[in-house]
């Protein structure tokens, strides 16, 4: 049993399922809908009433989970927290209130994640547009059944789209042409990517594309279905009305009002663009792609693997090198004792990154490295999962003093520690094994190695020493004994 929480710019959502060996089933689902990207101030950060209301939902989110045996919970932020200039300050309050860590996904893992939730529910060989407009960023993944072959994520959703062209809440033709004109802009550069010939459906996963289907059903607008026409015809109604408190539609909530003019602009917009004629609204979406995406992790089907893969076999890093000291590195971690193995995984992806900088520059690829794998759009890690691997990266040569704000973690400085030594092995050509040596790790750093291992390799003394002196710039002893 999963669960999936998506904090997003309109509303916080959570969805509980079970996996029943072929399907996911949701057996709870929540919503709250408080608005946290109209909670940013004119100067971007998220003022305190936005800051409470979230953690109040976030605080019922914890009875609700608390209530269910779990095997895996994943709570996502979308737009407003990649944004929110004080997200830094919120980060820990949400968390303590909601009792699980927060992961701040790029708008291409929202994306990812969105296509893998509306792939599971419909025909495995079919080529799909998905289209998502949230609260802050409307994503487009293009694919064929599972596969994605490409997304992107536009900063442009319901929420900033309400506020810049219908403000207090007025609706008139003049704001929509000029809202229309605006998402038209966002999508001009990329409609060629996504044009209709390359695409059998298009599916629209969000909230507000559900909403505004609603609208048009149950109030009999246009033809009925997600058509330009159906979307003129629910436009003109809403002009009618004059006002968002004004609106009156059947099935429509009173909390869809205040944002549905946003959504609509954006969606025609985003139509005429990209030269879609229908759009198929689907239940589907972020919060059912998480639960698949923790099943695959729990049956060992980790897609940040392949996206580490990848992304070295794009910059031709040496798989052998690599190969070898991410493993050596992790054996080395082992020995080491951390509290817990949190880092592993990161520790083994990063020696298979080490020397991705490479492809920059021979002169401090390290930082070239960290600083790839900190911007790079890796599928199915999170923004700090990408900073804590780069972190490593950036710390596997060099001095240390570059990575201080690391250093208080004794388990990630052992992380530090093992790839440092696994690098230094693989330079020196040492066949290393860690049942021929002893490393020990807690006030100072203990080493001792075979004595062949120096005299058969004569540069690794020489980086044992520098080793030495680069503990000893952050005041951490390390000393080095022989083996007979």
């Amino acid at each position: 049993m999963f669960a999936a929480v998506d904090l997003g710019s309109n509303s916080f959502r959570l969805h509980i399922g079970r996996h029943d060996g072929e399907s996911m089933r949701i057996i709870k689902s929540a919503r709250d809908p408080i608005r946290l990207g109209g909670g940013l101030d004119s100067k971007g950060n998220l003022t305190a009433a936005a800051m409470d209301s979230a953690i109040e939902s976030l605080a019922r989110f914890n009875s609700i989970l608390s209530t269910y045996p779990l095997n895996a919970v994943r709570v996502v932020a979308t737009n407003t927290m990649r944004i929110a200039k004080n997200a830094s300050v919120f980060l820990p309050m949400a968390e303590a209130a909601i009792g699980y860590p927060i992961e701040i996904i790029s708008g291409e893992e929202e994306g990812r994640l969105i296509y893998m939730g509306v792939a599971s529910t419909l025909p495995s060989n079919e080529r799909r547009l998905v289209l998502d407009i949230g609260g802050g960023s409307t994503e487009l993944i293009l694919g064929k059944g599972t596969e994605i072959e490409q997304v992107e994520s536009f900063s442009i959703g319901t929420v900033p789209q309400t506020i810049n062209f219908f403000p207090d809440g007025r609706i008139d033709a003049e704001a929509f042409d000029a809202a229309i004109l605006s998402a038209r802009s966002r999508f001009e550069d990329a409609a060629p990517q996504y044009k209709p010939e390359l695409w059998a459906n298009a599916y629209g996963s969000s909230g507000t594309i559900r909403a505004i289907a609603d609208a048009i059903g149950k109030n009999g607008l246009g033809d009925g279905d997600l058509s330009l026409k159906s979307l003129d015809a629910l436009k003109r109604r809403l002009i009618q009305f004059g006002r968002a408190d004004r609106i009156d539609l059947a099935g429509m909530k009173a909390d869809r009002a205040t944002s549905i003019t946003g959504g609509l602009a954006t969606l025609i917009g985003m139509m005429q663009e990209l030269g879609i004629k229908s759009i198929k609204p689907i239940e589907a979406g972020l919060r059912m792609g998480v639960l698949w995406d923790l099943h695959l992790r729990a049956t060992k089907r980790d897609r940040r693997e392949e996206s580490v893969r990848d992304f070295a076999q794009r910059f031709r890093v040496d798989r052998k090198r690599a190969d070898r000291v991410a493993q050596l590195s992790v054996d080395l971690y082992t020995v080491l004792k951390p509290a817990d193995d949190r880092y592993a995984r990161l520790l083994y992806w990063s020696g298979l990154l080490h020397e991705i900088g490479q492809a920059v520059s021979h002169s401090g690829y390290h930082k070239h490295g960290a600083y790839m794998i900190e911007n790079a759009d890796l599928s199915g890690f999170t923004t700090r999962e990408q900073r804590l691997l780069g972190y490593l990266v950036l710390a596997h040569k060099g001095n240390l003093r570059k990575v201080e704000p690391v250093l208080g973690d004794d388990d990630f400085i052992k992380a530090i520690l093992a790839l440092r030594l696994a690098v230094i092995f693989m330079h020196a050509r040492v066949n290393a094994d860690t049942a021929d040596m002893r490393l020990k790790m807690k006030s100072r750093i203990e080493l001792e190695l075979r004595n062949d291992w120096i005299s058969d390799h004569p540069t690794l003394s020489y980086w044992m020493e520098k080793e030495r002196g680069a503990w000893s710039e952050v005041d951490i002893e390390f000393s080095i004994r022989l083996l007979g």
